[in-house]
């Protein structure tokens, strides 16, 4: 088992399970690719744990998880992650989280279509866990006190009410978050949130802006090796770069509109 105070998760962020003929989206992954991915864990050892395992174990500083843990999350809430992603999952014995956005459910996005409530059942009783992701998907720390109180506690309420259990995990849409929107997912009765960071998760982690590590189309078998390592590679450094000017260019524009 893996002590807490060494703890290095990473925890793997997908959105959709696709061939390019089915979506665009960079951030899609071929379901063949997401298989050798998932061969690529099993081979080397890792067991994969749930979101909600992970945050709770980083809480409470106790606890214990397998050798080489790793969490699969993914958001959204798209159909193929019931016909495509679950099956695979299945095949290769892992287990993982959902983020469900609600005001997506059984409707279409684009041309593509997303889970509704009946899947989102079948993925639960598979053992799994499924968390929130907002209700229209918006940029939180955009909004004001009482959008941002909606958004956080409407869809935690209907995933309880439609599937009968507590949901105690959020991800941040867009991995966007600020002090006023962690102090408010923390009041809506949450146990813990995902952002993204590009790094992977630690003991020291804060359980409100856990780092998560995007596999999208372009990930390479060596870069997934790298992500999953717990190294900090060139790579991530990159990501992270990347990340923090996007964020300073788009608060500066916030700040341009708001003059």
């Amino acid at each position: 088992m893996a002590a807490v105070a060494s703890l290095k998760v990473p925890v793997l962020m997908y959105h959709e399970v696709a061939d390019v003929t089915a979506t665009p989206s960079g951030l899609a992954v071929a379901p063949q690719a997401f298989a050798d991915q998932l061969a690529y864990l099993r081979d080397a050892g890792f067991t994969a744990v749930t979101a909600g395992a992970l945050a709770k174990i980083l809480a409470d500083g106790a606890g214990e998880l397998p050798e080489r843990p790793v969490v699969l999350t993914f958001d959204d809430g798209y159909a193929d992650f019931h016909s495509r992603a679950l099956p695979l999952l299945k095949q290769y014995g892992h287990t993982a989280t959902l983020f469900q956005t609600t005001g997506w459910v059984d409707t279409m996005l684009g041309s593509r279509r997303m889970l509704n409530w009946c899947e989102l059942s079948e993925i639960a009783e598979a053992g799994i866990e499924i968390g929130a992701h907002s209700q229209g998907h918006p940029e939180f720390d955009r909004l004001s006190d009482d959008k941002l109180r909606d958004e956080l506690e409407g869809p935690k309420r209907m995933i309880e009410d439609k599937l009968g259990f507590a949901v105690p995990g959020l991800a941040y849409p867009f991995g966007l978050w600020n002090k006023k929107v962690r102090r408010a997912a923390r009041e809506a009765d949450y146990a813990y949130a995902y952002a993204v960071s590009s790094a992977v998760a630690t003991s020291g982690s804060d359980v409100f802006t856990l780092p998560r590590l995007t596999v999208q189309r372009t990930t390479t078998m060596e870069r997934f090796g790298l992500m999953v390592s717990g190294q900090d590679s060139l790579p991530l450094r990159l990501d992270r770069a990347v990340s923090r000017a996007s964020n300073v260019m788009r608060r500066a524009k916030v700040g341009l509109r708001i003059a």
